[in-house]
């Protein structure tokens, strides 16, 4: 009674078997008693549009999964910093399920510069953390990525622990440490993490409204510049964003920032204004979207930003930067996306500007 055949009385064994005629098989295993776990989970939307129960089997038939993608990068800059670069980026990411509660996130990253002929790559192991719950509080301790105030503030690995609380209005805190810009530096002597930093995040939406507020506190930070490295400072930040949703495809967003670190007296605050309309879609072939941003920040707004523009180069006496990005992405398949980025920066102060054209493809599987 597994296998019944077509309605003409034959089996059809010289034909492919579709996905949806499988899944009626295995549901009628399933029925019977037959221990076929790992076919439920294979089938899981399958058996799911039949009406079969299959919750908890992905777990049962394997604890552990594994993803990944492969980035081709180039990234030509121009103007008063000249210069380009190309790699090939892989990562792999495993994920265990502990128990019903918990699960574990691990990535290893490899880079290779195919700017020369050198064969020079670096691999790392660059995410390790658990997820959980503690009473009704959603939990994250271990190396993660943190992106706070939508990357404008900080872009980068996280050492520490953070936890959230609420849904509709949701707060989120942390404490860690804060990795420097440019990741782990493999020299004993040199340091690798701002010390003692703590964030906290505060989010809500209403209809087509969403605002968000965010605290951000960095004790003995490096910004990878010779002249800094002699004394680590501390530097502050808080913002507040308000993004609104025309509809389905059109968003508009503004952002401001004020910042305060020890020893700068250049200017202390900035905004950022975004439009964005649809996006590319990894499942979707053919979905595409445009961002557009204007930026206008001081330097003690922001540690290591989202962007891949030439801000985070600017030095103390630059003041930060100004000006504005254009983004566009398309899925030519599914799973494989570009995305090209244009950039026309220059200094809060004197006459430093620079031009950066970034493109990628993403292969994900």
């Amino acid at each position: 009674g597994v296998i019944e055949g077509y309605g003409d009385s034959t089996f059809g064994g010289d034909k492919l078997m579709t996905r949806y005629e499988m899944a009626q098989i295995v549901a009628k295993a399933m029925a019977k008693g037959a221990n076929v776990d790992k076919l439920a989970a294979e089938f899981a939307d399958e058996l799911d549009n039949l009406g079969v129960r299959v919750a908890n089997l992905e777990k049962k038939a394997d604890n552990v999964k594994i993803t990944g993608e492969m980035r081709y990068h180039y990234v030509d800059n121009d103007g008063d910093v000249e210069g380009y670069k190309t790699e090939l980026r892989s990562r792999i990411w495993v994920n265990g399920q502990i128990n019903d509660d918990w699960k574990y996130t691990g990535m290893i990253e490899n880079i290779q510069n195919l700017k020369d002929n050198a064969g020079n790559e670096d691999t790392k192991f660059q995410r390790a953390y658990v997820n959980g719950k503690l009473g009704g509080l959603a939990v994250q301790a271990g190396r993660y990525h943190a992106k706070w105030s939508e990357g404008n503030v900080y872009d980068n690995r996280f050492d520490g622990v953070q936890v959230a609380y609420g849904k509709d209005v949701k707060l989120v805190a942390g404490y860690g440490k804060a990795a420097q810009m440019n990741g782990v530096n493999d020299a004993p002597t040199a340091k690798t993490n701002a010390e003692d930093t703590y964030y906290a995040e505060l989010s809500g939406k209403a209809d087509k409204l969403s605002l968000a507020a965010g605290y951000y506190d960095f004790k003995d930070i490096d910004r990878e510049k010779a002249a800094d490295k002699a004394t680590g400072k501390d530097q502050s930040i808080w913002a507040v964003a308000a993004n609104y949703a025309f509809d389905k495809n059109f968003k508009l967003g503004a952002m401001y920032l004020n910042g305060d670190e020890d020893g700068y007296k250049g200017d202390d605050d900035g905004f950022v204004v975004t439009a964005s309309y649809k996006g590319a879609k990894a499942a979707k072939a053919g979905s595409w979207g445009l961002v557009a941003k204007y930026y206008d920040q001081g330097l003690a707004t922001y540690v290591d930003h989202t962007m891949n523009g030439y801000a985070d180069s600017y030095t103390a006496a630059d003041q930060g930067f100004k000006g504005y990005s254009v983004t566009a992405n398309y899925t030519f398949a599914k799973n494989i996306v570009g995305q090209v980025e244009w950039y026309d920066l220059e200094a809060k102060k004197g006459t430093k500007d620079a031009q950066t054209l970034w493109s990628q493809v993403v292969f994900t599987f």
